[in-house]
C-alpha cells in the first residue's frame, strides 16, 4: 500500500460507552487494521441505536475515512440496532462480504451465523458490521483485508484486475 489508507473502528455497545466493560473488539480490529498499513483513528465508543450509528459512520465517512469497521450491535437483542443503522448510510451492499464474516468462525462458533451485520459501500468507502466479541471483530477483519485495496480501486474507478 502506497499511502496510509484512513481507517475507523467505532464499538458499538451501551455497556462500553458507560464505561460499565471495557471495549476489547474494538482495539483488536484497530490493531489488525494498523498492523496491515491502515491509519486506523482511535476507537470510537458509541451506545447502541440506529441513529448513533449512522451518526458515527456519517462522521468518519465525512473525515474521508475509507474503511469504517463497527463492532457491535450486530445479534438480536432489543437495542442491537447497529445494521439498522449501516442500511441508511449503505449506497450498495457486499452481501457475500457479510456471510463471509459469518461463515470465517461458524464451525467453531455456531452462533455466528445469528449475526446480522452488514457490508456495502457509501460513497468512497467500505462500511462493515462485526460482531461485538474479539473473535467475530478480528475474523471480520481477517475477512476484508485481502480484499479492501482492490475494492478501494473500483470506487476509484480502477480497471478489473
Amino acid at each position: 500500500m502506497s499511502a496510509a489508507v484512513p481507517a475507523a473502528v467505532i464499538t458499538v455497545s451501551d455497556r462500553c460507552a458507560r464505561g460499565e466493560r471495557a471495549d476489547r473488539s474494538g482495539p483488536a480490529a484497530a490493531a489488525m487494521l494498523a498492523e496491515a498499513g491502515y491509519a486506523v483513528a482511535p476507537v470510537l465508543l458509541i451506545p447502541d441505536g440506529e441513529d448513533t450509528v449512522e451518526n458515527a459512520i456519517r462522521s468518519a465517512l465525512a473525515q474521508g475515512t475509507r474503511v469504517v469497521l463497527t463492532t457491535g450491535g450486530t445479534g438480536v437483542s432489543p437495542r442491537d440496532l447497529t445494521p439498522e443503522g449501516t442500511a441508511r448510510v449503505l449506497e450498495r451492499q457486499l452481501p457475500g462480504v457479510a456471510e463471509q464474516i459469518r461463515r470465517q468462525d461458524a464451525d467453531d462458533v455456531p452462533t455466528a451465523v445469528l449475526s446480522r451485520g452488514l457490508a456495502g459501500v457509501a460513497g468512497q468507502a467500505l462500511v462493515v458490521n462485526a460482531p461485538g466479541s474479539v473473535g467475530g471483530a478480528t475474523a471480520a477483519v481477517r475477512v476484508i483485508l485481502p480484499l479492501i485495496q482492490h475494492l478501494l480501486d473500483q470506487l476509484d474507478g480502477g480497471d478489473h484486475a
